[in-house]
């Protein structure tokens, strides 16, 4: 089989209305983000989406002074080359494409975005859970686990509808797996039969996202012959990997 692709809207051209979508980095400002996976998402168009991503919104899109939605430069990560042309997941929100997004960072204080505004609308559904807890959750979907019972979130808003359980005389609260359609990850490299090696905090969400889903497509810097990577290096190998492509040279940062 062949997983590498030279077209970005071709990589994502099943993605269907409805589908659950995993992106990673949203946490990494801006690396580790599927830059031009997710231009091509927006093209494409579809509708309806459930997001899992570590960060619902930072504010890769906000609301200009004319009350429209607009993309920002990265205030406080300029140091980051290309950073003018960073971007992530918003695009997707602000196009009216996200029914839903499980993240743990919803907010960023003193900055608002446009997901903020369309979830204060209703206009789109939110599920907030810790950062360690989302992260177990997407590891259980990747490893066929029922579930777990987790001390987060206790007392709080986050408790509601979930099961609590008593442990050696401490509450936990049952958190269900993740699972997703498509995981759109980035990686640094790559070989041609999907061996992915991440670079710096990239590989903080990425690995377990290429568990957890059914079809996972990885955008990296360098695609290699196989065997050309130090396999001590690999950190998800390919069997987990179904569809690779290349960063546009002018977009590596």
């Amino acid at each position: 089989m062949n997983k590498v692709f030279t077209s970005f809207d071709e990589a994502v051209a099943d993605i269907f209305d409805g589908a659950t979508v995993m992106v990673g980095g949203g946490c990494q400002r801006p690396r580790g983000v599927p830059r031009n996976l997710l231009l091509a998402l927006q093209r494409k168009g579809v509708r309806n989406l459930t997001l899992i991503t570590p960060a619902g919104s930072r504010g890769g899109m906000t609301i200009g002074p004319d009350g429209k939605p607009k993309l920002l430069s990265i205030v406080g990560y300029t140091r980051f080359p290309h950073a003018e042309n960073w971007l992530d997941h918003d695009i997707l929100t602000h196009n009216r494409q996200v029914k839903k997004i499980i993240c743990s960072i919803a907010f960023i204080p003193g900055r608002e975005t446009v997901l903020q505004k369309m979830y204060e609308a209703g206009e789109v559904e939110m599920e907030q859970t810790g950062h360690g807890t989302l992260a177990t959750r997407i590891w259980a979907g990747g490893a066929g686990i029922g579930g777990f019972y987790c001390p987060v979130g206790v007392g709080t808003l986050l408790e509601e509808g979930k099961e609590k359980r008593i442990i050696d005389g401490k509450e936990y609260l049952f958190e269900t797996p993740l699972k997703a359609d498509f995981a759109l990850i980035w990686a640094y490299k790559a070989d041609k039969i999907g061996n992915l090696v991440y670079r710096g905090t990239s590989r903080q969400f990425a690995p377990l996202m290429a568990k957890a889903a059914k079809v996972t497509i990885a955008e990296v810097y360098e695609i290699l012959e196989p065997g050309e990577l130090d396999p001590e290096s690999i950190v998800t190998p390919g069997i987990y990997v179904h569809r690779i492509i290349q960063t546009p040279e002018e977009d590596k940062r």
